[in-house]
């Protein structure tokens, strides 16, 4: 465990996170999760240490939960599971690779205590417009757009408190990584220290653009507008200071 270098991708649901593990896991030297035959071959699906996100809500809702939360003052931080964390997860890794990925939504509230259980790792979270992640996400959660949003709010702010105590940590955005990926991609290889390339993923543009036409039909629509326009009154200038918008995409 020593000599292996652990990087922990986190973001919510529907913001590119599954796209970034796959192009890491193409990388020579690397290998994420496989064949766990769980969602997305996540890690917080197969291992026992710390419960799953469904426990806590489920996707677009874990983030109100504070137990969701775990840092380095956590019970559950000790010898005995940070071995049994390994040895679950090494099921599915090539351990004979120098960096082992491991990807998992609700690592955008617990990255604190991974860093405490894995000293010698690298935390990359990605981000989206909360437009199109709220819209993705509320196809598969019967949750409200209002409390999508909040839920991007609220677990964005947790993350960045929490990434003031991280030692090696870095941030992008989903719509950088498909407008400009090699760009991308090569802040990524300085910030592991390795060159990380692109050869095998397809990468699609224009995704957003889906959800943002979405947007502006529930805008102008007599049955939304009114709810719609409260959650722009409500949000806006906070999700101004992520350098997003509600209103200018």
């Amino acid at each position: 465990m020593e000599n292996k270098i652990f990087i922990f991708i986190s973001g919510l649901h529907r913001s590119g996170t599954s796209l970034f593990y796959k192009i890491l896991d193409t990388q020579e030297n690397f290998s994420a999760l496989t064949n766990t035959n769980e969602i997305e071959d996540e890690g917080q699906f197969v291992q026992s240490v710390y419960l799953p996100a469904y426990n806590y809500g489920g996707v677009g809702r874990f983030g109100f939960n504070k137990e969701s939360q775990l840092n380095e003052t956590s019970i559950l931080i000790n010898d005995k599971n940070r071995n049994k964390l390994f040895k679950e997860w090494s099921k599915y890794w090539n351990i004979e690779k120098k960096y082992l990925v491991e990807k998992s939504p609700p690592n955008i509230l617990k990255s604190r205590f991974l860093q405490e259980m894995f000293p010698n790792s690298y935390f990359i979270n990605i981000t989206r417009h909360p437009i199109a992640t709220s819209l993705a996400t509320q196809k598969w959660s019967k949750t409200s757009l209002e409390s999508l949003i909040d839920h991007w709010i609220v677990c964005h702010k947790i993350y960045n408190n929490d990434q003031k105590k991280l030692k090696r940590s870095i941030n992008f955005r989903y719509e950088d990584l498909i407008n400009n990926t090699d760009e991308t991609l090569k802040l990524i290889s300085e910030f592991l220290k390795t060159k990380i390339i692109n050869t095998e993923v397809e990468i699609r543009s224009g995704i957003n653009q889906k959800y943002f036409k979405m947007w502006e039909k529930k805008k102008n629509s007599f049955f939304t507008k009114r709810k719609i326009r409260g959650i722009i009154e409500k949000y806006e200038d906070e999700v101004n200071s992520f350098g997003y918008s509600l209103i200018d995409y």
